[in-house]
């Protein structure tokens, strides 16, 4: 059995291939943002899905000649019921559209799910219940998490962690997406926790660090600046996760999504937890399966067929 997945996310076109063994092929492509922008308009990234989408998947068949047997695609950011964003009907609708030409099951899930069945790929992670933080440009979310069944437990309350990253690099002369050039940047420099950090429960706000920030790159270096910003989002989501964890008993995480791809960020909170004692057991997606991508998708696809869904 075979499943193709898509994910048309606000930043990345993905389609993948996936079959009893596990995923077979992946296919991903960013959505080009203009040099000194922080990110792209829902209209704009419709058009570039609806340019991008049918290249992705013809490049993904090229490698191989094998027909799925379902198609799955995310068809919103979360489960809740009024969770929506435009950029997810594109892939919904062309996966629709190819499941019916060949005579196939389409299953919808949503772009937050496809993250924690990718994320699980290879983790170590072997427990039904845990917890989740998912860290991108648009969410910070501490989840419980139960088979398919997620509840959130807390978030940002204003700002997410990506968009902190982004801003401060695109300040800072970078482009967009800047995660990986703030990594570069901070490489050899050890932050000094001048950036206090806002938890309340297993919520945060982050538009306070981004205020400080802004203000400490008249005196700071760009490589000081980008260490602060990995330190107070190292401090300020394990706190969100030890908050979560008391109130759940569950100290299991799975930690994912664009901005934990980072391997400074989980380096800095692996070394917390061991140095502070904070009693939670970290796992990590790949980070090739960290960012978004369309794997989980067809992952969970597959299973749903398997199960006669």
């Amino acid at each position: 059995m075979i499943c193709l997945g898509i994910d048309t996310s606000c930043y990345t076109t993905s389609a993948a291939l996936a079959d009893d063994r596990g995923l077979l092929l992946s296919e991903r492509r960013l959505l080009p943002v203009k040099t000194g922008d922080a990110g792209l308009r829902q209209s704009d990234a419709v058009f570039l899905h609806v340019k991008q989408l049918p290249e992705l998947v013809e490049r993904l068949f090229s490698q191989t000649a094998l027909k799925p047997d379902c198609v799955c695609a995310s068809a919103a950011p979360r489960s809740d019921e009024d969770s929506y964003m435009p950029v997810f009907r594109v892939g919904a609708g062309v996966g629709r559209s190819i499941a019916a030409a060949l005579h196939v099951p389409f299953f919808e899930t949503t772009h937050q799910l496809g993250h924690l069945r990718a994320a699980r790929v290879d983790s170590g992670l072997r427990a039904e219940r845990y917890l989740a933080l998912h860290l991108s440009g648009g969410t910070t979310d501490v989840l419980l998490c139960e088979g398919e069944s997620v509840r959130m437990l807390g978030t940002c309350l204003d700002l997410h962690a990506g968009q902190l990253v982004d801003r401060i690099g695109v300040l800072l002369g970078q482009p967009f997406p800047a995660g990986p050039y703030m990594e570069k940047l901070a490489e050899g420099t050890d932050a000094k926790g001048l950036i206090p950090s806002t938890v309340s429960g297993a919520s945060c706000h982050l538009s306070g660090a981004e205020t400080k920030l802004r203000q400490l790159s008249k005196s700071l270096t760009p490589a000081e600046l980008s260490a602060e910003t990995y330190d107070v989002l190292c401090r300020t989501i394990l706190k969100m996760l030890e908050n979560a964890a008391h109130e759940t008993g569950v100290h299991e995480a799975l930690l994912f999504g664009g901005v934990m791809s980072s391997l400074r960020l989980r380096g800095l909170c692996l070394t917390r937890v061991q140095k502070r004692r904070i009693p939670l057991s970290l796992y990590f997606g790949k980070p090739e399966l960290s960012g978004d991508n369309a794997a989980g998708v067809a992952l969970i696809g597959l299973n749903r067929l398997q199960r006669g869904s």
